[in-house]
């Protein structure tokens, strides 16, 4: 959807500006317009509003919430108050936000914003839109509007401008592994406002895996007093032929969120519109739960929660009682996340084990089965069955599609895309999350960088990615609900490393989900990123700087 000036009486109204191009002609006087992701339209006009000690927002009783939300967001730097009305004296400067069912066209998150020297006015079909032309509004103001004290000695204007703006698809997110290095409740909620900041509206939480269970379950205690600690990290690269043998710190590592600080984030997300994604591996990378129960593994040995990274044999084991202990975990997972979706992982799961249990054979013979990969699609499947009778929906990495993908599940795409292209084709959702454009557990440039897991992906090619496949026709294209970048912590062990490998790389992919197909100019974006990666300096991000002269990482 492209909307024209002929489709909006605000926009003519601002014909008495000239249409610039956007962004670079609309910044090049003290670049005043930077925002990022790229609105799908803007036309720049004259004067600005400038926010007083006056100001006030005014809202109607359905957008109060996110006239609050504006208010606090604005008064730390600015140092006013910013009451929030249901209307203003006559006189007064305001800002109007209100929702507006005529704007169903711009979508649940789209929204209108309309700057003057007079007023401001916020108009969106949902909440959501109203919160993202907050963000906006944001981008518009000095830089300084992003410190958290008073700063004197600022002129608080916004320049003039009309937005209409909406996203072109509706997941737009990143994944954030708690499970490698755990990381401190504090720094998920800055991970998730630097997420709403760009627009991004989905966080994949990866909450469990073989060196670590992350999230308290009450049934099952010993899931987080076993398997959230281990006793030392590997150091190093797990393949380093420099070295005779694996050489560990000694340091014993680990932690968990309990089900109250959980709550306590999703709630905190859900304010900012970004919807948690919890991540329950299953059946493989099981090895921190094995540690703690051990029937549940295939061989009966007491494990310890695993020390290097890779890919471990250690899987779930098949039996009922084992499906069922899981549904309970799943369970209590779904009184703490009311998101749709709910990730199985389903991923790097090994067979070794089954093929040599006599339980696991017994199961295939008893169900049916031609093989150990459809024992895994029925494992899967019964855990799609368990969530879609709780009104969920089940989604897993690509490798659920091995054994005969469920009926309702979801498939996230990384071994490339074609798992992608499988999956919409045969009717089902998909979100691209592919190695080769969104995996930011990669190097950023070629040389002097702090170690990472191995191969390349600078900032230009995740920029230029589509995540629409060329190979999918247009009927199975709307199944492609969006992308996300993937940060795996094996070797970020603090979060200013975490900020190092995302930043700027994920605002390249908020950008990458929002801007209309065939808007985007890198050239154009680096003129915006500039900007805001002075405020992410503000705010205190550790993200990889621009190489001078060659357009960026």
């Amino acid at each position: 959807m492209r909307l024209s000036l002929k489709d909006s009486p605000t926009l003519q109204l601002f014909l008495i500006a000239p249409l610039l191009s956007f962004p670079r002609a609309a910044m090049a006087e003290n670049k005043p317009v930077s925002i990022l992701p790229k609105p799908v339209q803007l036309v720049l006009g004259a004067g600005t509003f400038r926010l007083t000690p006056n100001t006030v927002i005014t809202a109607d009783r359905d957008s109060v919430s996110e006239a609050r939300f504006l208010s606090r967001r604005l008064s730390p730097a600015t140092g006013f108050p910013f009451d929030v009305r249901t209307a203003a004296s006559t006189g007064t400067p305001a800002i109007d936000m209100r929702l507006d069912g005529s704007l169903t066209k711009l979508g649940e998150e789209g929204y209108r914003l309309t700057v003057a020297p007079k007023g401001t006015s916020i108009r969106a079909a949902k909440t959501a839109g109203l919160f993202y032309a907050g963000q906006s509004l944001v981008q518009l103001l000095p830089l300084e509007i992003f410190r958290e004290a008073k700063v004197s000695n600022v002129e608080w204007t916004i320049p003039s401008v009309q937005i209409e703006d909406y996203p072109r698809f509706r997941w737009r997110g990143a994944l954030l592994d708690v499970g490698r290095h755990f990381m401190p409740k504090e720094f998920v909620k800055k991970f998730i406002d630097l997420l709403a900041l760009q627009k991004m509206n989905s966080f994949h939480w990866h909450l469990t895996d073989d060196q670590g269970w992350r999230i308290e379950i009450k049934k099952y205690p010993k899931l987080t007093q076993v398997g959230a600690w281990r006793k030392e990290t590997l150091v190093g690269l797990l393949e380093d032929k420099s070295q005779k043998e694996l050489r560990f710190d000694g340091t014993p590592h680990g932690g968990f969120y309990t089900q109250d600080d959980a709550r306590e984030i999703v709630e905190y997300a859900r304010v900012r519109h970004v919807n948690v994604v919890p991540e329950i591996e299953m059946p493989g990378h099981a090895q921190a739960a094995i540690a703690a129960y051990p029937e549940l593994g295939n061989t009966g040995q007491q494990l310890e929660v695993a020390t290097k990274w890779g890919v471990f044999e250690n899987i779930f084991n098949p039996k009922e009682s084992t499906i069922l202990f899981l549904q309970d975990v799943l369970a209590e997972v779904l009184e703490i996340f009311p998101s749709k979706f709910i990730h199985t992982g389903g991923d790097e799961a090994p067979k070794t084990q089954w093929k040599s249990s006599a339980e696991a054979q017994a199961r295939i013979k008893e169900l049916g089965l031609n093989n150990e990969e459809e024992l895994q699609g029925y494992f899967t499947r019964r855990m799609d069955e368990f969530l879609t009778s709780k009104g969920r929906r089940l989604i897993g990495w690509d490798e659920i599609l091995e054994g005969g993908l469920a009926p309702n599940a979801t498939v996230m795409s990384w071994r490339g895309e074609k798992g992608g292209i499988s999956a919409a084709q045969a009717g089902h959702d998909v979100v691209m999350a592919p190695t080769d454009y969104t995996y930011f557990d990669y190097y950023q440039a070629k040389d002097k960088e702090p170690l990472a897991i191995g191969n390349y992906l600078p900032l230009e090619v995740v920029y230029n990615y589509e995540p629409v496949p060329k190979e999918l026709p247009a009927s199975s294209a709307a199944h492609v609900l969006g992308s996300q970048g993937q940060l795996w912590t094996e070797y970020m062990p603090t979060p200013k490393q975490v900020e190092y490998m995302g930043w700027p790389r994920l605002a390249a992919l908020a950008e990458v989900t929002w801007a209309p197909k065939g808007e985007k100019n890198y050239t154009e974006f680096l003129d915006r990123l500039t900007t805001h990666l002075q405020r992410l300096t503000i705010l205190d991000v550790n993200y990889r700087p621009l190489d001078q002269g060659k357009g960026g990482p």
